[in-house]
């Protein structure tokens, strides 16, 4: 049997989805603050105040450049080795540690942290609540993009309410988010450059070790068009503006060393999802 919190937590995300439509900036930041607490506490998270002090002052001097900087952009790290970043409404942006291990320099993080603020600039997680309702997002989402959980309140979430909402972004979407990252990235100083280089890498993972990178692709349609496209964007800025931006330095090494050295992250538990139909039957 499922349990009664199973219940009660889906019950509770599907009623805010359910009034998603013409949603304001309050609920907006409403709904993302509530899901946020649902996933951190489903989701293990790197607590480490050097880490979480570095994405956090990168994020904002990112956020800050956009028309929403007024939000109370929040941060976070997910103790995870797979590769992956995703956003919540209202500010709430998330990086997997697998990712950061892959952006072997500073602008390829600021980059992905780029497209995520986009994501929340453009009101992408709120326009697919416009079109979909009753999915429990909160715990759906952090599973999916982690594959950590295994509780049966995140079990139950995930195959009654389908896979992660927030992350089924169109290509348009993706595109979008992309545009955002080149312009914000470039406006904090950053070279946009790491944008198509990262991508890059991870494209060529998926070709020799694709079981890491898995929610990553899954979650951002990711083919050699968008490279094309960041790098005719690029190009198309003023060549000025792109002198002096940083491309790396000493702090972000320093970063990342010191996260490398921090206990492993838990691995995947190998588990067998339930179907749908399994589930109904429980």
């Amino acid at each position: 049997m499922i349990s009664r919190n199973a219940c009660t937590l889906a019950g509770a995300v599907a009623a805010l989805l359910m009034v998603a439509c013409g949603v304001s900036e309050d609920q907006e930041v409403q709904l993302g603050r509530q899901n946020a607490e649902q996933i951190n506490s489903q989701i293990p998270l790197v607590r480490d105040p050097i880490v979480t002090n570095y994405v956090r002052d990168l994020g904002m001097s990112i956020a800050r450049t956009t028309p929403r900087a007024d939000l109370d952009w929040q941060f976070f790290v997910v103790n995870s080795p797979e590769v992956n970043a995703f956003a919540l409404p209202g500010g709430f942006i998330y990086v997997n540690r697998g990712l950061i291990e892959r952006a072997e320099n500073l602008d390829e993080l600021a980059g992905a942290l780029g497209h995520e603020i986009g994501h929340v600039v453009r009101r992408h997680s709120v326009q697919q609540m416009e079109k979909q309702t009753g999915a429990n997002v909160a715990v759906g989402l952090g599973c999916t993009l982690t594959r950590l959980c295994n509780s049966d309140v995140a079990r139950a979430a995930i195959q009654v309410g389908g896979a992660a909402l927030f992350a089924r972004y169109s290509r348009t979407d993706e595109a979008e988010a992309d545009s955002e990252a080149v312009l914000n990235v470039t406006a904090a100083g950053l070279d946009p450059h790491g944008i198509p280089a990262l991508f890059r890498r991870l494209i060529e993972e998926r070709r020799t070790a694709p079981l890491r990178i898995a929610a990553f692709f899954a979650s951002h349609p990711l083919e050699e068009d968008r490279i094309v496209a960041t790098e005719r964007e690029i190009a198309a800025l003023d060549p000025r503006g792109l002198e002096g931006l940083r491309v790396d330095d000493p702090s972000y090494q320093a970063f990342r060393a010191h996260l490398r050295d921090l206990p492993a992250p838990p691995e995947p538990p190998a588990q067998d999802q339930i179907s749908p139909d399994q589930l109904r039957r429980q």
